[in-house]
C-alpha cells in the first residue's frame, strides 16, 4: 500500500535539519485548489494525507477533503490528532476507563502492559479547587490544603497513572486551568515527531480546547470517549463541516475589551447557526486583535455553537509565541513550515467559505451576557432596564427602585427606612421587609414584589434584594489569559481604592486566574494589593466559580436566599452561566469582563445603570461614577509593556510538572493493573468492559420502552451530568450516607467522577430540571406503572427490575454545553436505550453513540407537541436489527393507555458506518477492546 499516493511528500530543512512533510503545494501543481480552501480545511487534509492507511483513514476520505466545497457534504471524514488534553474531572473517568481495560485485558490472560495512550496525553488538574476561602491573604493556601483533603484518592490515582501508562503527563494542582496552560505553553504551533513535521493538533475533553485556535492550532472538545478512542489509536469520524467566514473589519472602541467581542460574536454566530460548523476569522480587523484576544474568542466556540473558532498563524501569533518564551528555534520551525506548505495567513480574498458574516469590530459597545446562557447579550447601558424586565417575566416581580426601598448608605449608616424598621422590632436574625408601592395592596399582592432582606452580618448591617450581587467572580481561562483585561481590573481596583469606596459586603469575591503567570504581572504591577484591598484575594489556579465551584454563600447570606426565595445574581469572567451552574442558591447569572465584575462588586447589584447612576459614595457623600474608576488604553498598555515578560513564563512552565510538597510526597502503587478498593467512595473500576464477549451482540429493535424523562429545548449537560454540589436527600447523597460519609465530606459530584455509583444517582438530577413526567421539579419523574413519583435513578432501577428499555423525549439543542462524558454513562447506566430530540449538539450527540445509547431525531416539522405524544406511551422502534445505515428512517409507534397508536418517522443519527459498528459494540471502547483481543488471539 502506498502511503503517498499522491507523491507529495517533500522534504523540508530548517535550522540545519531536514524533516519529511506532505506538501499542499504539491498537491495544488496537480490541479486541486487548494488555495480556494479555508485553513482549517487545509490541515484537516494534511491530517488525512499523512495517516492514509486505505483502512480507519481511505482514498475517499482523501478525495472528500480535497474536493471540499462551500455546501460541505455528508460524508464522514477522520481526524487523527497530534495529542490530547484533559481536565481532572473529564480526566479521572477517562483514566479510570483505560484502567478498566487494562483490567479486563489482564482477566482475558493477554498483556495488560500494552495497552497505553499512543499519542501524548496531558492531563491539568484545574477543576478541583472550590471557593471555600475568600476574602483574606491565607484563601489561597486554605483552599489548596482543603483541595487535597478532599481529594487525595483521586490525584494518588493520576499520580499512579503517571508512571504507570507511556505517554502520559500530569500538571498538579494549583499550577493553572488547561487551556490557559494549553495556549501559553503545550501548543507547539507545528509538532516534530519521528523526522516528520506537521499541525499542531489536538482534541480536549473539555468543550472550551477551541481556545487555542487562537494560536492557529486546530482543536475542538470532545466527550471523554471520543478522547479515549483518539489515545488509543482510533480516529474521530465527523461529517464533512461547513466553514463561516467572520470577516472583521475596525478595530475595538476606547472602554471596548475582547470580552464585550466576544459576547457579541457569541450573539451573532448563535443567531446566523453554527452548530456543526466551523468558523474561520479572516479580514483587516485581525491585524489589530493579539493572540490573547483571539484565544479569548476561540475560547467560547461551545458558546458559540460552533466545532471550531480558528485564527491562521501570523506576524501576531509568532510574536505571542516570543512573549510566552517559545523556543526560536520552534518559532522558526512555525514559520518557515507554515509559509511553505500554504498554512500562512495570506490570499485571504482567494478563500471560499460556505457563508461569510461580517462584523464591525468599532461597533463594539461594553456588554454583559445573561442570565442563564452566554449568547443572550445585553449592552451594559440597556442592563438595569432588561433586569427589571426579567425580574418580572421569570419571577413575577415587580420593582422598586433601591432609592425607594433603602440601602445602607456609604458611610455606614442606615437609612431611615432601615432605622426605622430596626426601631419596630427588626433583630439579628434575616427578616423580611416587604414594601408595597400602594398602602391599599393585599398580602397577595405583596407577595409579587422585589423583595428585600434585612441580614446582620457581626457590626454590619444591610439589606439584600433581588438583584444584589452574591458572587463576584475573576475566573475561568476565557478571560485570565488575557492580560489587558486583567490589568484593566487591576486598575478598576486601584482607582476605586484610591477614591476610598468598597466592594459591598455582601458580595463573595475571589480572583481565579489559568496560570501563576498572572500574578507574577499583577505583583510586578503592584496591582494585587489594590485587588486585595477590595477583597479580591487570590482562592487558586483553577476555574472555580466557571464551572460551579462557587464555594458556600456566608450562613446569613444564604439563609436569606433561602428562606425569602431571594433572586439574587452572580458577575463573573466566564464562559458559562446555565442554570445551577455558578451556584444552585443563585438564579441570575451575567458574564462580564474581569474589569466589569469589580464594577459589580463595588455597587453591589445588578439593578443599577452603571453608565449614568453613581456606582457608589465616598466618606464625603460625594457620588463616584464608572467613569472614574475606568482606566484609558494607553493607561493599560503602559502598564503590560512594563510588566510582561518571558522571563515569567519561563520561571512558571519550567516547574509545571513539579507541584508543591503535598503532591511529592503522594504515595501511590506501583503496580501496572490497578488494584481496585471495594470500599472507595471515589474510585471504581467501570461495569462496561467486565467479562466482555470477544464478538458484538446482534443489533435489536427497541420494544414497548417507557420514557423516563420528557424534555424541554435547550437541555445542557448541566442538568443531564452530575456537576458541584449534592445534597443528603439526594440518591448519591443517600448512597454515601449508607457508606459512612458524612454530608461534610461529599465533596463534589465532578471530584466523584471516578465512581459510577455516585454518577449514575446524579444524572438527570440537576435541581432546575423540569421533567414534565413530575410534578417536582429537580430530578424527579413518575414510574409510570404505579404512577407513583420518585427519583429518576428509584425509577430507573424499577424499569430496570421490570426489564423495560427506558427512553428520552426532548426538544432542540439537546445537549449543548460542557463536554461531559457521564451525560452519557450516566444515561446508558440508567438503562436508556435511546433518545428522541428535535436537534442535538455536536459533542454530546457524538458521546450518546460512543456509550450506545441511540440518538434519534424528529424528521423536520415534527415534535412531541404536534405528534400528539405526551411521554406516557409505550414506544416501539423498528428498522435498527436489520439494514442499519448511516441516517436511516426508522418506524415508531406509541402506544398511549387507550390503546391508540400514533406511528410516525424519525432518523438514526448515526452519522457513518464506524458509529454503527460503535453503536453494535455497545461503545466505543468496547469496539476498541475488542479489536485488540482478536488481534492478540
Amino acid at each position: 500500500m502506498n502511503k503517498d499516493p499522491y507523491n507529495i511528500k517533500q522534504k523540508l530543512s530548517v535550522g540545519g535539519k531536514d524533516f519529511d512533510f506532505y506538501s499542499l503545494v504539491e498537491l495544488e501543481k496537480q490541479g486541486h485548489e487548494i488555495s480556494k480552501l479555508p485553513f482549517s480545511i487545509r490541515i484537516l487534509l494534511e491530517n488525512v494525507l499523512r495517516n492514509y492507511d486505505d483502512f480507519a483513514i481511505t482514498k475517499e476520505h482523501l478525495e472528500t477533503l480535497i474536493g471540499w466545497t462551500p455546501n460541505a457534504s455528508e460524508k464522514d471524514i477522520p481526524f487523527k490528532p497530534a495529542r490530547v488534553l484533559m481536565q481532572d474531572f473529564t480526566g479521572v473517568p477517562a483514566v479510570v476507563d483505560i484502567a478498566s481495560l487494562r483490567a479486563e485485558v489482564a482477566r482475558k490472560g493477554k498483556d495488560p502492559n500494552k495497552i497505553n495512550p499512543l499519542i501524548p496525553v496531558d492531563l491539568v488538574v484545574d477543576h478541583s479547587v472550590q471557593v471555600d476561602y475568600f476574602g483574606t491573604n491565607y484563601s489561597y493556601e486554605k483552599n489548596m490544603d482543603v483541595e487535597y483533603e478532599r481529594n487525595r484518592e483521586r490525584y494518588q490515582f493520576l499520580k499512579w497513572a503517571q508512571q504507570s501508562f507511556d505517554n502520559f503527563s500530569v500538571v498538579p494542582p494549583g499550577m493553572g486551568i488547561c487551556h490557559q496552560v494549553n495556549l501559553e505553553y503545550l501548543s507547539k504551533g507545528v509538532v516534530e515527531r519521528d523526522g516528520q513535521v506537521f499541525p499542531d493538533t489536538l482534541v480536549g475533553t473539555d468543550s472550551h480546547t477551541p481556545m487555542v485556535n487562537g494560536i492557529g492550532v486546530v482543536a475542538w472538545g470532545v466527550g471523554g470517549i471520543e478522547a479515549e478512542a483518539a489515545i488509543l489509536g482510533q480516529p474521530i469520524y465527523f461529517i464533512m463541516p461547513e466553514v463561516v467566514g467572520l470577516k472583521l473589519t475596525g478595530k475595538l472602541p476606547l472602554g471596548s475589551t475582547a470580552t464585550d467581542l466576544v459576547l457579541n460574536i457569541a450573539h451573532l454566530l448563535r443567531q446566523h447557526g453554527v452548530v456543526g460548523k466551523f468558523v474561520e476569522v479572516f479580514g483587516p480587523g485581525l491585524d489589530h486583535l493579539s493572540v490573547p484576544d483571539r484565544a479569548t474568542i476561540g475560547n467560547m466556540s461551545p458558546e458559540f455553537g460552533c466545532t471550531i473558532t480558528y485564527f491562521p498563524i501570523d506576524d501576531k501569533t509568532l510574536h505571542y509565541m516570543r512573549e510566552t518564551n517559545r523556543d526560536e528555534a520552534q518559532i522558526n520551525l512555525v514559520e518557515t513550515y507554515c509559509k511553505a506548505n500554504m498554512l500562512w495567513r495570506e490570499n485571504e480574498d482567494k478563500i471560499q467559505y460556505s457563508t461569510v458574516l461580517e462584523l464591525d469590530v468599532s461597533s463594539i459597545q461594553p456588554t454583559v451576557a445573561g442570565p442563564k446562557r452566554p449568547q443572550d447579550k445585553i449592552a451594559l447601558k440597556d442592563f438595569k432596564p432588561k433586569f427589571i424586565d426579567l425580574l418580572g417575566e421569570s419571577f413575577g416581580r415587580s420593582y422598586i427602585d433601591p432609592d425607594d426601598r433603602g440601602q445602607l448608605l456609604p458611610n455606614g449608616e442606615m437609612s431611615e427606612s432601615i432605622a426605622r424598621f430596626k426601631e419596630e422590632g427588626g433583630g439579628n436574625q434575616p427578616t423580611t421587609e416587604m414594601r408595597t408601592e400602594r398602602p391599599d395592596s393585599s398580602i397577595e399582592a405583596d407577595e409579587n414584589k422585589l423583595k428585600t432582606v434585612w441580614i446582620t452580618q457581626g457590626s454590619k448591617k444591610f439589606e439584600l434584594s433581588d438583584g444584589s450581587v452574591a458572587i463576584a467572580a475573576i475566573t475561568s481561562c476565557t478571560n485570565t489569559s488575557n492580560p489587558f483585561v486583567m490589568i484593566g481590573a487591576g486598575l478598576v481596583a486601584r482607582k476605586a481604592r484610591e477614591l476610598g469606596i468598597d466592594v459591598k459586603p455582601w458580595v463573595k469575591t475571589s480572583l481565579a486566574p489559568g496560570s501563576k503567570v498572572v500574578t507574577d504581572y499583577l505583583e510586578k504591577a503592584d496591582l494585587m494589593k489594590d485587588l486585595e484591598a477590595l477583597q479580591f484575594h487570590l482562592v487558586g489556579y483553577g476555574c472555580t466559580s466557571c464551572i460551579g465551584n462557587s464555594g458556600p454563600l456566608p450562613p446569613q447570606i444564604s439563609k436569606a436566599i433561602d428562606e425569602y426565595d431571594l433572586v439574587v445574581a452572580s458577575v463573573l469572567s466566564g464562559n458559562r452561566n446555565f442554570e445551577a451552574r455558578v451556584h444552585s442558591q443563585v438564579k441570575m447569572n451575567f458574564l462580564m469582563s474581569p474589569m466589569l465584575v469589580v464594577a459589580y462588586a463595588i455597587a453591589g447589584r445588578v439593578d443599577i445603570d452603571l453608565l449614568n447612576e453613581p456606582i457608589s459614595y465616598d466618606k464625603n457623600q460625594k457620588a463616584i461614577y464608572l467613569k472614574d474608576i475606568w482606566p484609558s488604553d494607553d493607561e493599560i498598555h503602559k502598564i503590560m509593556s512594563d510588566v510582561l515578560s518571558p522571563k515569567d513564563f519561563a520561571k512558571n512552565y519550567g516547574e509545571i510538572f513539579a507541584g508543591n510538597e503535598i503532591w511529592r510526597n503522594l504515595e501511590v502503587p506501583q503496580d501496572m493493573v490497578y488494584q481496585w478498593d471495594d470500599n472507595s467512595t471515589y474510585i471504581q473500576e467501570i461495569p462496561f468492559f467486565k467479562n466482555i464477549s470477544e464478538e458484538p451482540h446482534a443489533l435489536q429493535d427497541i420494544q414497548n420502552a417507557k420514557a423516563l424523562l420528557v424534555l424541554g429545548d435547550s437541555i445542557t449537560t448541566d442538568h443531564i451530568s452530575p456537576a458541584g454540589a449534592f445534597n443528603k436527600d439526594s440518591a448519591a447523597g443517600k448512597y454515601l450516607l449508607e457508606r459512612g460519609v458524612p454530608e461534610n465530606q461529599f465533596n463534589s459530584y465532578g471530584s466523584r467522577r471516578g465512581n459510577d455509583e455516585v454518577m449514575v444517582r446524579g444524572t438527570f438530577a440537576n435541581v432546575r430540571i423540569k421533567n414534565k413526567l413530575a410534578e417536582q421539579e429537580g430530578g424527579y419523574t413518575t414510574y409510570l406503572p404505579s404512577g407513583e413519583e420518585m427519583s429518576v435513578y428509584d425509577a430507573a432501577q424499577k424499569y430496570k427490575e421490570d426489564n423495560t428499555p427506558l427512553i428520552v423525549l426532548t426538544g432542540k439543542e439537546y445537549g449543548s454545553g460542557s463536554s461531559r462524558d457521564w451525560a452519557a454513562k450516566g444515561t446508558f447506566l440508567l438503562g436508556v436505550k435511546c433518545v428522541l430530540a428535535e436537534s442535538y449538539e455536536r459533542i454530546h450527540r457524538s458521546n450518546l453513540v460512543g456509550l450506545g445509547v441511540l440518538p434519534l431525531e424528529y424528521k423536520p416539522g415534527d415534535t412531541a407537541e404536534k405528534l400528539g405524544l405526551t411521554g406516557k406511551e409505550s414506544f416501539s422502534i423498528t428498522g435498527i436489527s436489520e439494514g442499519l445505515t448511516p441516517h436511516k428512517e426508522l418506524k415508531v409507534i406509541a402506544e398511549n393507555e387507550q390503546g391508540e397508536k400514533i406511528e410516525f418517522g424519525v432518523i438514526a443519527r448515526l452519522d457513518s458506518d464506524i458509529e454503527i459498528a460503535y453503536y453494535q459494540n455497545d461503545g466505543i471502547l468496547q469496539y476498541v477492546l475488542r479489536q485488540f483481543l482478536n488481534n492478540e488471539a
